[in-house]
């Protein structure tokens, strides 16, 4: 079930929040979680049990952990649990990646199994992860399972993330706080995301859509796909973080932030502080800190820095492309480190066009079906092939988009939220805009609604992952 669709915004979620609000306070997380296994049951019922497999065993490995502490034995239960997640999360998502690579390297014809990815694995398993590891350092195991399905399942982040620490919420598991003002808060974060996706993403898929089919490529073409990938990632993986933390919100949970205007960076070190911070965080403390991080000489540092990035890369998706992507940042990273950062310090001007340029370029990587479409585009973007400057066709659909691209790179900069924080500061703007606010939520609703009811069917770029 997508939030961005009129069966979940329309029935699944005003039943849900109903049914919530109704429930006592010591069965709303029971409800919680069985409002999450009919929306994660509805595409894909038959995944259902793996998750349930995956909360159960962190769950009880969690208490052997916690029990055994201070010994051997506590280690052993946490590592079980951690390789049981890995298990089901290789088994499903990279086994045919890697029996492809077998069969390329050793000649053989092993038959690919041609397993269906599950939604939101690479997700949960690693919430079930952090938490079994969380424990063996020192962290109180959740006693009551109910609650801690309801960390790891629960739907508003179970599908793309944030990954949440159970850290963060644990607290608000067995105690949260309900008020309209966090309620309201909640919709407009919901509903400003959910235009993200339809009013930005979409539209920008659509153009990316056009150009695969185009025969009329040219330089210009190459890089209005490019840009408008670069766009549309960001507000389709971007809106769907900002519609689960506003969803969790209206049940009462504060999820931490996923992005900050990632774009605006002056260096790669500064983009990925910026852009899916849940996931730069939790390499950083179950990965890259585990290696000996910066406590290291300088070569074993590049080294853990290559790991974590190939490894962030191959999170991404079973393909060599990923892969790749994630080394392309970690060489960028290593340089900055040793010597550009100082250089990229003294023109902010510079620095801007240099991310922007690599971000576009990692993203053309990123999105490709292949090594070979990558370097494809990645060549025509700088005329490789004797492709043209322009297109007749090319020039249309600058024209034809050219709303959708200024409104979208405005958007992906703070100008507009910084420009409304100083119009609150002032009464009267401020109480004008908190009258307008309800006013907003419904007319962008029936905006959203009528492109949901015209428009095609567009998944979330991250729902692969």
């Amino acid at each position: 079930m997508l939030f961005s669709s009129i069966l979940f915004l329309y029935y699944f979620l005003p039943v849900m929040v109903a049914l919530y609000y109704i429930a006592p306070g010591r069965v709303k997380n029971a409800a919680l979680i069985l409002g999450s296994i009919i929306f994660y049951a509805w595409g894909e019922p038959r995944y259902v049990l793996v998750m349930a497999v995956s909360i159960v065993q962190g769950y009880v490995l969690g208490l052997l952990t916690e029990r055994c502490r201070g010994k051997g034995s506590s280690r052993a239960f946490c590592t079980l649990s951690v390789c049981i997640s890995l298990s089901f999360l290789l088994y499903f998502k990279y086994a045919d990646f890697f029996i492809e690579n077998i069969n390329g390297v050793t000649g053989l014809s092993i038959p690919l199994l041609r397993i269906s990815l599950p939604v939101g694995i690479s997700f949960y398993t690693f919430q079930i992860i952090s938490y079994n590891i969380d424990v063996f350092r020192g962290e109180t195991a959740q006693r009551n399972i109910i609650n801690l399905a309801a960390y790891i399942a629960m739907f508003p982040q179970l599908v793309a993330g944030p990954i949440v620490r159970y850290a963060d919420i644990s607290a608000q598991l067995e105690k949260r706080r309900y008020s309209f003002d966090l309620a309201a808060d909640g919709i407009c974060r919901f509903v400003v995301g959910l235009a993200k996706k339809v009013l930005f993403a979409n539209q920008l898929g659509e153009l990316c859509s056009v150009f695969a089919a185009s025969e009329e490529k040219s330089v210009l073409f190459y890089w209005l796909y490019a840009v408008g990938f670069t766009l549309q990632i960001y507000f389709d993986f971007s809106g769907y973080s900002d519609m689960a933390i506003g969803l969790g919100k209206l049940f009462g949970f504060q999820f931490p932030e996923n992005f900050r205007y990632p774009y605006c960076s002056a260096s790669m070190t500064e983009f990925w502080r910026r852009w899916h911070i849940s996931l730069g965080s939790w390499f950083r403390d179950y990965v890259y800190i585990p290696l000996g991080g910066n406590r290291v000489g300088r070569v074993r540092q590049i080294f853990n820095i290559l790991i974590v990035w190939a490894l962030t890369g191959l999170w991404h998706g079973a393909a060599w492309n990923f892969v790749l992507w994630g080394l392309l940042f970690a060489v960028l990273l290593v340089a900055e480190k040793t010597w550009l950062l100082g250089m990229l310090e003294k023109s902010r001007a510079l620095s801007h066009i240099y991310v922007l340029f690599f971000v576009i370029i990692s993203f053309v990587l990123f999105g490709a079906s292949g090594l070979g479409e990558a370097v494809r585009i990645i060549g025509g973007m700088f005329g490789a092939g004797g492709v043209p400057v322009a297109s007749a066709e090319a020039v249309y659909y600058v024209r034809s988009y050219a709303v959708v691209l200024g409104m979208g790179i405005v958007g992906a900069t703070p100008f507009v939220s910084v420009a409304l924080e100083k119009w609150m500061e002032k009464k009267v703007w401020g109480r004008m805009l908190g009258l307008a606010q309800p006013v907003f939520i419904v007319v962008v609703m029936m905006v959203v609604t009528g492109y949901l009811v015209d428009g095609s069917f567009q998944p979330f770029l991250y729902f692969r992952f």
